[in-house]
């Protein structure tokens, strides 16, 4: 029985190295073509670089104004991150311990955005943000980032909350301490986990959205993203495919490192928050 299992288990482990080869293929050609000149990516796009340069980095970096984008990059996903954080996780605080029917309807009412695909309220979102002033601004964009994204954070939240035990806010508020205190000095630091899990997956979101900049942004060279810069590369009439390659990694990139670096918190913040129905 053992051996049967261990035998499944490598073939299993294999499978899965197999489909990883195959899925990091693609990317580590990508990878590995951004320091080839043009003339060695149209001879041979699958060899390894003969003669490898930064020089596609160093034009893309020239070109494309990285520092004045990544600022703008930087500036939206952080502002839209911490709003999303903010509010999302006291309404799945609140909305979770009220335990009525209405606080029940208003939570369906909060996930019920997503399952509404943006395209469909694309064009009235657009008009909103241009009566409201929020179209063409960095600040515009990064404020309307809350509305996409705290239906999803307010559903981690809500699911989480339940894992807390509620005897430790009615122990505080024996002593005085008011709902606000309670969920600022003892229940959002036991939301650490969830937290980087919101972090995370918004961080990774909003970093390579592209259709929402391209309806908001898209207007003026001072308000676009890096992922919108990229993709001036990609055209009809765009031909260096070694500039297009680089402005993708250079894009990308952050974000990926930033993934790395935290995604031990997802499978925590994921498994914490099912721990109670």
């Amino acid at each position: 029985m053992k051996k049967s299992a261990q035998a499944r288990l490598c073939l299993i482990e294999a499978a899965a190295f197999v489909l990883v080869a195959v899925f990091l293929l693609p990317v580590a050609v990508m990878a590995y073509n951004a320091f080839k000149p043009y003339s060695e990516i149209m001879s041979d796009i699958l060899a390894l670089p003969r003669h490898g340069t930064l020089e596609n980095f160093v034009a893309v970096w020239t070109d494309m104004g990285v520092s004045k984008l990544f600022a703008n990059n930087l500036i939206i996903t952080s502002i839209g991150v911490a709003g999303i954080i903010l509010f999302a996780s006291m309404a799945g605080y609140k909305l979770s311990r009220a335990r009525t029917r209405f606080s029940w309807a208003l939570f369906l009412v909060f996930i019920l955005p997503m399952i509404i695909p943006f395209q469909t309220i694309m064009i009235t979102v657009l008009k909103l943000a241009k009566t409201c002033g929020l179209s063409n601004s960095v600040l515009g964009l990064a404020v309307q980032y809350w509305g996409f994204g705290i239906p999803l954070a307010v559903f981690l939240y809500h699911g989480f909350v339940k894992s807390i035990p509620i005897e430790l806010e009615e122990a505080a508020m024996l002593d005085g301490v008011s709902d606000l205190q309670a969920y600022a000095k003892i229940v959002f630091p036991l939301m650490k986990p969830i937290t980087f899990t919101v972090v995370i997956v918004d961080v990774m979101w909003i970093w390579n959205d592209y259709l929402l900049p391209l309806v908001m942004v898209n207007s003026s060279r001072t308000t676009r993203t890096l992922t919108l810069a990229v993709y001036a590369y990609f055209g009809q009439y765009v031909s260096n495919y070694g500039y297009a390659i680089a402005a993708l990694i250079t894009a990308v990139l952050p974000s990926v490192a930033f993934f790395l670096a935290l995604q031990k918190w997802i499978v925590k913040g994921v498994t914490a928050g099912a721990v109670k129905g």
